[in-house]
């Protein structure tokens, strides 16, 4: 993938017509590079998979408020929450849960 270095919109790859060797052109300004060999890839980047951090880290649960919320994983009857505003403001807000038994510590939503 190639962007333009005017306007940094993605350039698009036009085949060779007749003559005229192949090239990249941005749709949006004038800018054009003509490709007279081969294009090479550059090099490969591993895509790496991050670590999903908790909505309630347990420095969190220390301070949040509770509620009587049934873990549906443990069944266990108290979690803490968070509340967020995920979506638009004229949507409701989004309750994140975390059970506070020891051994389960899962986290849910709702929406």
């Amino acid at each position: 993938m190639e962007f333009c270095p005017t306007c940094g919109n993605m350039l698009q790859f036009e085949l060779p017509y007749l003559d005229q060797p192949s090239r990249f052109f941005c749709s949006v300004c004038p800018y054009v590079c003509h490709v007279n060999n081969r294009v090479k890839i550059k090099r490969k980047q591993r895509l790496v998979k991050k670590e999903i951090e908790p909505i309630i880290s347990l420095d969190d649960m220390k301070n949040a408020p509770k509620t009587e919320a049934t873990c549906p994983y443990c069944g266990h009857g108290e979690a803490a929450f968070k509340e967020f505003q995920t979506r638009s403001a004229d949507e409701p807000t989004t309750l994140f849960y975390r059970c506070l038994k020891d051994i389960c510590q899962k986290q849910w939503r709702e929406d």
